[in-house]
């Protein structure tokens, strides 16, 4: 289907998304990375003025991520808030609302830095806390990129990007997942978010995503 991409991880299928989040079929739940609700709020409380309404299109494309592939959990992995001042009224209010449109699927956090800086989510919203890496079977969820034995780790936190240039000089930076033999990092969630460099080697793959699709950077050269 457009917009998905089949791979194999820690023995199951897996379908990377162009959404910027993965689904595990054999389990049927779905992951993302860095979502930093909040951030948006975070910057305005401090003074810096920012776009409003990036809480509002983080939460329509999870929602639309559930109602296309129906998970029994989402997993976050880390900085689910990007700080105390995300706790906002207005931001709380449009978690809350999404949270109980959603009851029936179950949360889970793994605790990133974010995280342990903005404080533990409210208890309405129903969310399972674990600390890195949280095991489960063949797979170990994580913030920070780290191998970890006998598993396949999947994390986060880097917000990785892939460069591609055009004929000219011109060239566009786009999300994207790095897989590297037993690691996965996502690419961030959030609609308000940044994305970095990262060292890629021989032997590693890049799923970039442009709009509705994913492709595979094959040049190591083409990497950021």
């Amino acid at each position: 289907m457009k917009g998905e991409r089949v791979i194999e991880l820690g023995g199951g299928e897996w379908l990377l998304l162009a959404d910027r989040a993965a689904f595990w079929r054999d389990r049927r739940w779905l992951v993302v990375a860095d979502a930093h609700f909040g951030k948006a709020a975070t910057f305005r409380a401090r003074g810096v003025p920012v776009p409003q309404g990036t809480t509002t299109e983080t939460l329509a494309r999870l929602t639309r991520l559930i109602e296309r592939l129906r998970p029994t959990v989402i997993v976050f992995l880390g900085d689910l808030f990007h700080a105390q001042e995300a706790h906002a009224a207005a931001t709380l209010a449009a978690l809350q609302t999404w949270r109980d449109r959603h009851a029936a699927v179950d949360l889970v956090l793994v605790e990133g830095n974010h995280d342990l800086a903005a404080g533990a989510p409210p208890a309405a919203l129903g969310i399972q806390i674990e600390a890195e890496p949280w095991r489960v079977g063949p797979m170990a969820f994580c913030h920070h990129p780290q191998f970890v034995p006998a598993a396949e780790a999947f994390a986060g936190h880097l917000h990785p990007v892939v460069r591609i240039s055009g004929r000219a000089d011109d060239s566009v930076r786009l999300p994207c997942f790095w897989l590297r033999t037993g690691l996965a990092v996502f690419p961030a969630f959030g609609a308000f978010t940044g994305g970095a460099r990262f060292e890629r080697e021989d032997g590693d793959r890049v799923v970039a995503l442009a709009e509705d699709r994913l492709f595979e950077v094959p040049s190591l050269r083409r990497a950021a």
